[in-house]
């Protein structure tokens, strides 16, 4: 049986989910949409609660108020789903290119920049998307997995710590070593 939080989370990534992202320029504050999502992700109590605020956050920074960078943002995505990396790494460099405020353009350039494991241009980008948006768990997160990859392993456990206080139910969180007493 589903909880009333649940079912308010549920409602909330729906109702977001079906949202224009328009009415997110024209409706309520974009600040005030991220103070409510981040709410909702630190109240989680459950898994499938901690899923659905992370659904609703992810679809809260892929939406743009542009339909152009949108179309191109989803462009990209099938791009590497079908392991064309050249071509969306493309296609993301334009989003940046046409807005280089968007977080979302530079953290999914950086996750194209990791899986042709150019772990340095990933980095770069991750740090500028953690600069547009401190609390992308999804960047931080990112930073961590390369650091832990390339023999960085305390800087990244210290990094996921972060995205973990952010996000607790981070499906990454598994990859935490317990502390030292």
């Amino acid at each position: 049986m589903a909880t009333a939080r649940g079912v308010i989370f549920a409602l909330l990534a729906a109702v977001l989910a079906a949202w224009p992202a328009a009415a997110f320029a024209a409706g309520p504050d974009r600040a005030e949409i991220h103070a409510r999502l981040f709410e909702n992700l630190a109240a989680a109590t459950t898994e499938a609660e901690g899923r659905r605020a992370e659904d609703a956050i992810w679809q809260f920074w892929i939406d743009h108020p542009d339909p152009a960078i949108r179309d191109a943002v989803a462009t990209g995505m099938r791009q590497r789903e079908s392991y064309d990396w050249d071509g969306a790494l493309a296609t993301f460099s334009r989003v940046i290119e046409t807005d280089p405020d968007y977080a979302e353009g530079w953290n999914q350039r950086a996750f194209i920049h990791f899986l042709k494991e150019d772990y340095d241009a990933s980095l770069a980008d991750l740090d500028r998307a953690l600069e547009l948006e401190p609390m992308h768990f999804g960047a931080l997160a990112g930073k961590a997995l390369i650091f832990m990859q390339t023999n960085r392993f305390d800087e990244g456990q210290a990094i996921l710590r972060q995205a973990v206080a952010l996000h607790p139910f981070l499906k990454e969180r598994g990859m935490l070593v317990p502390r030292e007493p």
